[in-house]
């Protein structure tokens, strides 16, 4: 067999022409073995933005970096399904959904991320838990898996690395913004979990990567199509990030957050996001109707199934035995908590929700680099939704600071990101704008 010319694959990708799935095949190993090197990544990664990638190759190229490593298998008696999110700000679903879906009947492997920019991380949020590890080989996630139905876990090193390899190369070459890289790149690490379906959350608005229902629906298209062209049947919902989903952004105080929509305290977005997700895997993926699936659901988390799981988990992690019964017990506290007093009266019209996220990183609870330290106790709580009538001084949110300059300083930064106005706007609170199939 002729030996693999990456400069001209890279000329012919630069033409306009389709490349073969054996030539995208061999481009990934070499991307995972060293032998391309940093330019060539540098230049392919240019061609597919200036000339973009078919469907088809964009498939070719996430199953190529999915292989380049690792593909977990599992040999249980239910459906290995998942979730994934483009990112947003109070965006803790994943640690509703995954438990619920566990107890029924649904088996979740859920390899998760760490956040960077305005947008918080899962893997963050479990750190906040004392003595939780998230990096776990193998055996110890197949043990999980087998007695909980669900793990939350980060990618371990052989997990696609051609896609690692890649995806640092876009980051300092401008070409971290291309539709069929960012598809490639999130399909090639799911699929590397070994899943037989997915449901994609791709966010839209003020606290999205994706601003307007355009954007979000061209990305939620290219997802959901080279995904089943992968050989994973999938599906997305297109939800609103114009507002934190949970009442709370920062890293304990969405674990906060999620434990009480986990044990029936708290009935709002967040829980109804994770039944909307939850309903659709259900649906698409074991045959029942919507109804029935949400009634199950619905039923799981009412009767403490759901968070019995959860508690599960975070101990066969190395978490707290009582989490679940005595959570405020573990969770650190900052030391400083101010109100944010409303700054007019009226009706809250908007949140500047990338503001708020860039809030909780100013305070310490994010990353601008990657090797930023995270303070897990730092952020906002008790967060008011739009179409809220609120008062003059009002609390809009409470900040919880290392320091009270700290704090006063997201106190004027949340004034400012708030829209409060008596010329009432049609809102009406919908998370799901769309489905796409």
């Amino acid at each position: 067999m002729a030996e693999f010319n990456a400069a001209q694959f890279i000329w012919s990708l630069r033409q306009g022409q389709d490349p073969s799935s054996h030539d995208i095949g061999q481009f990934a190993c070499g991307l995972a073995d060293g032998s391309i090197s940093d330019a060539q990544a540098g230049a392919f990664a240019m061609a597919v933005c200036l000339r973009g990638l078919s469907e088809q190759g964009c498939a070719d190229l996430t199953l190529a970096m999915r292989d380049s490593g690792r593909v977990l298998r599992w040999a249980v008696d239910g459906p290995v399904l998942d979730k994934h999110s483009t990112g947003g700000v109070g965006d803790c679903v994943s640690l509703v959904l995954a438990p619920m879906l566990a107890a029924a009947g649904v088996y979740v492997p859920m390899i998760s991320g760490r956040g960077l920019g305005h947008t918080g991380g899962t893997l963050d949020k479990l750190d906040a838990i004392p003595g939780v590890q998230t990096a776990l080989d193998q055996s110890r996630m197949h043990d999980i898996v087998g007695q909980v139905g669900c793990v939350i876990a980060s990618a371990s090193a052989d997990l696609a690395p051609a896609d690692r390899r890649l995806y640092a190369v876009r980051d300092v070459t401008g070409t971290v913004d291309s539709v069929e890289l960012i598809t490639a790149s999130i399909l090639s690490k799911k699929l590397s979990a070994g899943l037989g379906g997915l449901v994609l959350d791709v966010k839209c608005g003020t606290g999205a990567f994706m601003k307007t229902t355009d954007a979000a629906e061209q990305l939620a298209r290219s997802l959901v199509r080279v995904a089943n062209l992968a050989g994973c049947p999938t599906t997305a919902l297109i939800t609103a990030m114009d507002e934190p989903i949970a009442p709370a952004a920062g890293n304990a105080l969405e674990i906060d957050a999620s434990l009480r929509v986990l044990t029936g305290l708290d009935h709002g977005a967040l829980r109804d996001l994770s039944l909307d997700l939850g309903q659709e895997l259900l649906v698409h993926h074991t045959g029942v109707s919507p109804d029935a699936a949400r009634r199950k659901l619905a039923q799981i988390l009412d009767s403490g199934q759901a968070a019995d799981r959860f508690g599960h988990m975070i101990r066969l992690m190395g978490g707290p035995t009582q989490l679940v019964e005595n959570w405020s017990r573990y969770l650190p506290e900052a030391p400083v908590i101010q109100q944010v007093p409303s700054p007019a009266a009226g009706v809250i019209q908007g949140w500047n929700a990338q503001a708020l996220g860039e809030v909780v990183i100013d305070l310490g609870g994010g990353r601008r680099v990657e090797a930023d330290k995270i303070d897990p106790a730092v952020g906002l709580d008790q967060i008011q939704r739009i179409g809220t009538d609120v008062t003059l001084g009002q609390p809009l949110a409470c900040v919880h600071a290392a320091r009270m300059d700290q704090a006063q300083a997201a106190v004027a930064k949340i004034q400012a990101a708030v829209d409060i106005s008596h010329d009432a706007k049609p809102h009406d609170g919908a998370l799901v704008l769309a489905r796409i199939d």
